[in-house]
């Protein structure tokens, strides 16, 4: 690539030549795209002479180690325990030791607490409470307190850059303002806090003796189903304390993959949701720029969907799942706790089975006219929620170790563009993209890595390692291809990619 740009630039009067390639077109072809479909008459384009094929970045055997002690019983055990407080309604008994939202959040505060006795303090174990009027239109009938329970494991390296896991632990029956009768909520949202606790028992010993690189926040958040109230809580305070959340991943619904439609892949699959350019609160002629030029599926939060589809496939002999990132920011007109993230400008995705059960989902436990419906923890697959809690954990734990998600990633608007005057470089109008960056001071940082893919491809198809320095040159036309610019740590853990654009932006806004 030196020879690249001391052609094109320092004799700017050049033509740039690539070397032409033998093809034989067959028509009968069908290639499979990086995203697992059909790409019918696609071919292979664009070609590029430089950069060699992406390969998902491989996990070191520490982390396999850690994922292979998620244990499906205990996520079992956890489900149950609260499934039998009863009901979990933000608004529901806090006075009772064994019924209601009190006694649940008691519990997980002194589960979260032995467990995390194995980290010697590397832990901090926490309830935060504030609270909520009340909203009767949206299920909150009286005040009630709102309360989080969540564990900080601070970052040894850059401790303000932080990755926040989030799973509600309320529930709900069909009258979201019945605070009162039972609301088990097994898969809705026990299986995400049963995830949460299973990675802080199973890091507890692992950060007493190496901390992550960047902060780690697991939290078991409240009110989700009447506002997004705990949630909306967390993210808040992190964006009123300037914390630097590259990410939140909130799991939601990920208890089975045994709904009908069923498909046995389902039982291997999870959904993740990313959203696109609306989610942005970026300045609007920045997001007006990305819809412009193409990049309206390269947000940040589907950026991190990209990320775990990749991590996941390095180990996916060990976590034995397949990732499907949806290009929505979730499901048909519904939401969830994300929602809270990305409305504060951080970078946020939602994980949920691949087919829900609306049978046992938001029900009153009943059988009426034969059919059995309520969200009960026999609807829960205790393996399958495990898998789930794998790519959660190999996400969490590798992308906390990376160096940081590169800024500044711009590239030149006046080459590999049309002359602006008789005086424009030849050497301007080739098909070529001249990217820049802001090289960072990052001690985790070992080089930079460019990525692209065909703009009809989900996932990055090509990778070129471009060390150090804040430039370069890829003969490969910005009108074919989505750029990315990812960094890679000394021991190959690598950042998520970021976007290029044609003005000086940071990635996060």
């Amino acid at each position: 690539m030196a020879s690249i740009r001391s052609l094109a630039f320092l004799c700017g009067a050049v033509h740039l030549t690539f070397a032409q390639e033998a093809y034989t077109f067959t028509p009968s072809s069908i290639l499979i795209g990086s995203n697992g479909f059909v790409n019918w008459g696609a071919g292979a384009f664009p070609q590029a002479s430089v950069g060699t094929p992406l390969v998902p970045q491989s996990t070191d055997l520490e982390t396999l180690a850690l994922l292979q002690q998620m244990d499906p019983n205990r996520i079992q055990s956890t489900i149950q325990t609260l499934v039998n407080f009863g009901t979990r309604h933000t608004a529901s008994d806090t006075t009772s030791p064994t019924r209601g939202i009190g006694a649940a959040r008691n519990w997980l505060l002194n589960e979260m607490t032995e467990l995390a006795k194995p980290s010697n303090g590397a832990m901090n174990v926490s309830m935060p409470c504030y609270q909520q009027a009340a909203s009767p239109a949206h299920g909150m009938p009286i005040a009630a307190q709102v309360c989080n329970v969540q564990v900080e494991i601070k970052g040894f390296v850059d401790a303000n850059r932080t990755y926040v896991y989030t799973g509600h632990y309320d529930s709900r029956r069909l009258n979201n303002s019945d605070y009162t009768g039972d609301a088990p909520g097994a898969d809705d949202n026990a299986s995400a806090v049963a995830i949460a606790l299973e990675m802080i028992r199973i890091l507890a010993p692992a950060v007493s003796k190496s901390p992550p690189a960047a902060t780690i926040i697991i939290a078991a958040v409240a009110g989700e189903e009447q506002g997004l109230y705990g949630s909306n809580f967390l993210a808040q305070t992190l964006k009123n304390a300037s914390v630097n959340v590259q990410a939140n991943f909130n799991d939601d619904i990920v208890g089975s993959g045994s709904n009908v439609p069923f498909s046995p892949q389902n039982q291997h699959t999870i959904r993740i949701f990313g959203a696109g350019t609306d989610y942005l609160t970026i300045n609007s002629s920045i997001i007006k720029e990305i819809i412009s030029t193409g990049y309206q599926d390269d947000t940040p939060s589907r950026h991190l969907g990209r990320y775990v589809q990749e991590v996941n496939a390095g180990a996916s002999s060990v976590t034995e799942m397949d990732v499907a990132l949806i290009y929505k920011p979730d499901r048909f007109f519904r939401g969830g706790d994300h929602e809270s993230f990305l409305s504060v400008g951080f970078p946020a995705v939602r994980f949920t089975e691949p087919q829900e059960d609306f049978y046992h989902q938001h029900q009153d436990p009943r059988v009426q006219d034969g059919v059995t419906y309520g969200d009960e923890i026999e609807y829960v697959d205790f393996e399958y929620t495990a898998r789930v809690g794998k790519v959660n954990l190999l996400s969490l734990w590798s992308i906390a170790n990376a160096p940081a998600t590169p800024s500044n990633f711009t590239y030149d608007t006046n080459i590999g563009f049309l002359a602006d005057s008789l005086d424009t470089p030849p050497s301007y109008l080739e098909n070529i993209i001249k990217l820049y960056w802001d090289v960072e001071n990052d001690p985790l940082l070992a080089y930079y890595e460019v990525v692209w893919r065909p703009m009809a491809s989900q996932q990055w198809t090509h990778m070129l390692n471009v060390g150090l320095s804040n430039t370069t040159i890829i003969p490969v036309s910005k009108d074919n291809a989505v750029f990315g610019l990812r960094a890679v740590g000394k021991d190959g853990k690598k950042s998520p990619a970021t976007y290029a654009l044609a003005v000086a932006s940071q990635y996060f806004g």
